[in-house]
């Protein structure tokens, strides 16, 4: 969703300027590279494979972004108080709109003068990385097929040589790269798999049926804008929605909407997993 709006915002514009914050966890490619490089710079297109952004440049050089955990990437023209959030607590302008505060770590105006783009991270869990023409980065050497595009065939083989939960295994991104854990909680409970039944357990037409289940899931999610619970928001500053449609993820002890039995949650690798107990297994 990040990358279908950001492409009606800044493809074809050009940098016109280019303010960094200091060197940061956020920060890859050091800020006055950044600065060097994207200044006077054309966006030709953004690409995306998994959950990393691959903004093009005129130059065919990159700017490789990743969001993390919390990070936000909107225009100045953005109204929503998920900008303002208690985490940090920045105080919007006169109009309502965000101003850089001390989390905004990558702001770029262009030639026209219209809305800025920034780029602000609370936890600096995301990446910005420049990449020259022709240069790739191990983070992308290393993800597995696109959550999209991956067949039956590929998921099954990934899962047959592994012991760890069904549930870890969708979440690494060497084997499934766009899966997060909310999409992996939906997608194992349409597919009627538990969360932690390990993934060598899964055979092929199971495996068939969770392929299908992570593509309905991902589309649906697409379709309906994305799950806005905390910090997300397009880069025009409106909302998800496809949170108001979860079956099973944050309703832990809720019906299930298939057979009424309350929702369980485990916590796997880390991370919480929503699941009925009675149907998935």
């Amino acid at each position: 969703m990040v990358r279908l709006r950001l492409s009606e915002l800044i493809v074809n514009r050009t940098v016109a300027g280019v303010r960094a914050a200091e060197s940061n966890y956020v920060f890859l490619s050091p800020p006055e590279q950044l600065k060097t490089r994207l200044l006077g710079r054309r966006f030709l297109e953004i690409l995306r494979h998994g959950k990393y952004l691959l903004l093009a440049l005129d130059d065919h050089s990159r700017l490789l972004v990743h969001l993390g955990m919390t990070g936000q990437l909107f225009t100045s023209s953005a109204l929503s108080p998920r900008l303002h959030n208690a985490r940090s607590q920045p105080k919007p302008n006169a109009n309502g709109a965000f101003t850089p505060d001390q989390h905004t770590h990558l702001t770029l105006s262009f030639t026209d003068n219209r809305a800025q783009l920034h780029y602000r991270d609370c936890r600096k869990f995301g990446k910005l990385l420049w990449l020259p023409q022709g240069a790739s980065d191990p983070r992308l050497e290393r993800l597995g097929v696109d959550a999209l595009a991956v067949t039956a065939t590929t998921l099954y083989k990934a899962l047959s040589s592994r012991s760890v939960p069904v549930k870890s295994c969708l979440l690494d991104q060497s084997v499934l790269a766009g899966v997060g854990n909310i999409y992996a909680d939906e997608a194992l409970f349409q597919a009627r798999v538990a969360p932690l039944r390990p993934a060598r357990s899964v055979n092929y037409e199971q495996a068939k049926i969770l392929t299908q289940a992570i593509r309905r899931v991902l589309k649906k999610a697409i379709l309906r804008g994305g799950s806005t619970i905390d910090d997300y928001v397009h880069p025009d500053g409106s909302e998800g929605q496809f949170q108001n449609s979860f079956s099973v993820y944050g309703r832990e002890g809720k019906a299930c909407p298939r057979c009424r039995t309350p929702i369980q949650r485990v916590v796997i690798g880390q991370r919480s997993s929503h699941f009925c107990p009675k149907c998935q297994c």
